[in-house]
């Protein structure tokens, strides 16, 4: 009896220890250490634009955007966010050559109809500009080019994302043949957004 006694105790310890480490590896301050922030897609924008020479520049805007941002509250290390929007789903200045930006000269969007921005892991200091190298997916290519955003918190579980990103044309073959000239189409690509995202 005494022997069970003993057995019993020592199971009791076990259990007392195994819920001390819990709660000390399972408190509310860890479950808190993120956070996911959901892009509201009614608020938010994400627009282009391409110098042409001697003629008004080629705008728009991308009309379906997806996307989320996870922080990693306490440490700041491993925060991620991506975004992609819907090539095919645009409204630009150029409508006549709408057709013609869709197709496989340009963003050859029945192959490859979204374009994605995928910061991976990152970290951060200044949480109200960030400066970061992003991953730019684009018609089957890949590259990395460098980004700021600015954050502005609108509210509690509100905030504003702005940034302007360039990108060369060129190095994702946006243009081929007689359109891969960059002397009346530039290279240069400018993408603008405007973004707000609200706290799941």
């Amino acid at each position: 009896m005494k022997k069970q006694m003993t057995w019993l105790e020592d199971i009791l310890k076990i259990y007392k220890y195994f819920f001390i480490l819990c709660f000390f590896y399972i408190s509310p301050s860890s479950l808190e250490a993120s956070e996911r922030w959901i892009l509201d897609k009614t608020l938010s924008k994400i627009e282009f634009e391409l110098e042409v020479l001697f003629a008004k520049n080629v705008k728009g805007k991308f009309k379906t955007i997806e996307g989320f941002v996870e922080l990693d509250v306490n440490e700041k290390k491993n925060n991620k966010a991506i975004f992609s929007v819907q090539v095919d789903d645009i409204e630009m200045n150029y409508i006549r050559y709408k057709d013609l930006l869709l197709s496989n000269i340009f963003f050859d969007t029945k192959q490859f109809p979204k374009a994605v921005v995928d910061t991976k892991k990152f970290s951060y200091i200044n949480e109200k500009e960030i400066k970061l190298e992003v991953e730019l997916t684009l018609k089957g290519k890949s590259e990395i080019v460098p980004l700021t955003i600015f954050v502005t918190r609108l509210a509690e579980e509100l905030v504003q994302i702005q940034s302007e990103l360039i990108f060369s044309r060129i190095n994702f073959d946006i243009g081929i043949g007689k359109w891969s000239n960059t002397s009346i189409l530039r290279d240069k690509v400018k993408l603008k957004t405007n973004l707000f995202l609200f706290q799941e």
